[in-house]
């Protein structure tokens, strides 16, 4: 006997395909929704049927935009001569938000990943050393982050960039603001100490 009916179901179903959503979280989702007025509700699913319909890839920087080239790398007031190189859009905005780098990015579409079947040829690396090959940039900040996949990326990366003689920096990694270094594990620490800069 069914508990839940058809078309609730499958709206958990399809919740619980999305990252980080699991069965429970899923099925309050779907219940708040089941609760929301008629047109909070038909709001909500024309705001997903149109998500993909104006959106672009940017054919300089590979980020997802509205236009193409994207608005940051149309900006005039931003630093042509420095890139950040990223993993996926949503480290763009986590950057931009800092307000802290004022240059251009290059967004991969992913690392490089043997165990998921991701390799260099997969991601957008090609496109950014023909990039580099007919752009002037002074400086390469790899801002992959610091996980295994992460790490061998941004080695791949160097590997191919060294040649062109550009700079390449790396975001600095370490501990977070308010964590205890008791709870720090070993890699983490360790970074934070080689990354250990001058306090005056």
């Amino acid at each position: 006997m069914r508990v839940i009916p058809q078309n609730v179901q499958r709206l958990i179903d399809e919740f619980s395909r999305l990252p980080g959503i699991g069965p429970k979280t899923a099925q309050r989702l779907t219940f708040y929704l089941l609760r929301s007025s008629d047109k909070d509700l038909g709001d909500f699913g024309s705001a997903v049927l149109e998500l993909k319909k104006d959106i672009k890839t940017c054919s300089t920087c590979s980020n997802i935009a509205e236009s193409d080239p994207c608005h940051i790398c149309d900006d005039p007031r931003r630093e042509k001569t420095s890139i950040c190189v990223v993993e996926e859009p949503l480290d763009v905005v986590a950057i931009e938000r800092t307000g802290k780098f004022q240059g251009l990015y290059h967004v991969l579409g992913g690392v490089i990943s043997p165990i998921e079947g991701v390799g260099p040829d997969e991601l957008f690396i090609k496109e950014l050393i023909e990039r580099l090959k007919k752009e002037d940039v002074d400086e390469i900040v790899l801002a992959t982050n610091p996980s295994i996949e992460g790490e061998a990326t941004a080695l791949y990366l160097q590997k191919l960039i060294t040649p062109l003689n550009i700079r390449i920096t790396r975001i600095a990694r370490g501990l977070p603001v308010g964590g205890d270094l008791e709870y720090a594990d070993e890699v983490t620490l360790s970074r934070a100490i080689e990354g250990r800069l001058d306090y005056n």
